[in-house]
């Protein structure tokens, strides 16, 4: 009877520290009238808390889940393809210093330098030369026979000397592993990273239920209110009728579409931070998940879609992602050696910026740090 008791009473205690952090968390997100908020914190290889504030449907007021509901993560999702094109390299199918164009099946050569070779390492680390002037959802953008304004994607210095983001590397990127394996980018994901680690999401919207989805949000400073983008979540049915493998891959938005809940995202951080493994699962082996951390500018930090960040937590080097689409924030940072890391995702919030962060998830993440990491040192 005193054992139960003592439970009850632990537990009591438990709930009610978690009251307080969730009203904290609140507070910062009320402060930059965010529509809702997820967050996930991860120590030595386990989730120790989750919870979220706010709303997943501003409209009917339906309040937002950690562990339910769906996010369209942006740019995070470029680490998935990243990892697939790990496996690969593992498996000696690949080398990351291959030249991308045999790869993606045109040319790709900046003007500039005819001779130097961009590889897929320099698409992974956006090191490649390549620019979004042509935009990014079409390959049509960069391939010479089909874009006579081709020589536009390519900046002026010569590729793998300097950093540029750009968001078509990495739906070069996908196209470019469809050609590799011959699966379609959504299913091979699946097969290769989702399931085998248990996670429910993926890149084709079609294919998931979209009931689960949390509506993103974009703050209108004209008209000063939040406006619905159900372009985030928009079918892809009749782009899929013409489907073709290794080209019209960006449909699926391999550099920002994947849709994922903030807690299987941090399954997923757990993975990476595990160095390639998680819960007795690998999907890279360590010196692939070392070499996707490892700064290939160092200037910028950037890995394998993967980078360092000092920001997110003062005092520490994290290594993550971020992403920004649609008017959703995501964040997923993880300290390696330390091994704890925090998921933290708005749909939507009058967003206010400092070094290209997110503050709102920067002041979100501090406030997890200091409660359930620093307090336990």
């Amino acid at each position: 009877m005193k054992h139960i008791l003592l439970l009850l009473f632990l537990g009591s205690i438990t709930v009610a520290f978690s009251q307080d952090v969730k009203q904290k968390v609140n507070a910062i997100a009320e402060r930059y009238s965010a529509v809702g908020v997820a967050y996930v914190v991860v120590k030595d290889g386990q989730i120790i808390h989750s919870d979220a504030v706010g709303y997943k449907d501003l409209e009917q007021k339906t309040q937002l889940s950690a562990s339910q509901d769906l996010f369209r993560i942006a740019s995070i999702s470029k680490s998935f393809t990243a990892t697939a094109w790990m496996q690969l390299v593992e498996a000696n199918k690949i080398s990351l210093d291959t030249d991308f164009g045999t790869l993606i099946g045109f040319p790709v050569r900046n003007p500039n330098f005819p001779d130097k070779v961009i590889t897929l390492r320099m698409l992974l680390s956006h090191t490649s030369s390549i620019n979004d002037k042509n935009g990014y959802f079409n390959l049509d953008a960069i391939n010479p026979a089909n874009n006579p304004d081709w020589k536009e994607g390519y900046n002026t210095y010569e590729p793998g000397t300097q950093y540029e983001y750009c968001n078509l590397n990495f739906n070069m990127a996908g196209a470019a592993l469809e050609r590799a394996v011959g699966v379609r980018f959504d299913t091979y994901i699946k097969q290769q990273i989702l399931t085998p680690l248990g996670l429910n999401g993926g890149y084709c919207i079609d294919s998931l239920d979209k009931t689960a989805f949390a509506n993103i949000y974009e703050y209108d400073r004209q008209k000063q209110r939040f406006e619905a983008q159900p372009a985030a979540y928009a079918a892809r049915r009749e782009e899929l009728k013409s489907y073709k493998l290794g080209y019209t891959t960006p449909v699926f938005s391999p550099t920002g579409g994947m849709k994922i809940s903030a807690e299987d995202l941090a399954r997923y951080m757990i993975m990476h931070m595990g160095f390639g493994k998680s819960a007795g699962v690998r999907i890279i082996g360590d010196l692939a998940s070392k070499i996707m951390q490892t700064p290939v500018n160092q200037e910028s930090g950037y890995g394998l879609a993967l980078r360092q960040n000092d920001n997110f937590i003062p005092g520490k080097t994290m290594v993550g992602h971020t992403g920004s689409a649609y008017g959703l924030y995501s964040a997923m940072f993880f300290h390696p050696e330390e091994r704890f890391g925090i998921v933290a995702i708005t749909n939507g919030c009058k967003q206010v910026f400092e070094d290209d962060e997110p503050v709102l998830l920067e002041e979100i993440a501090n406030c997890l740090y200091q409660h359930f990491i620093y307090a336990n040192k």
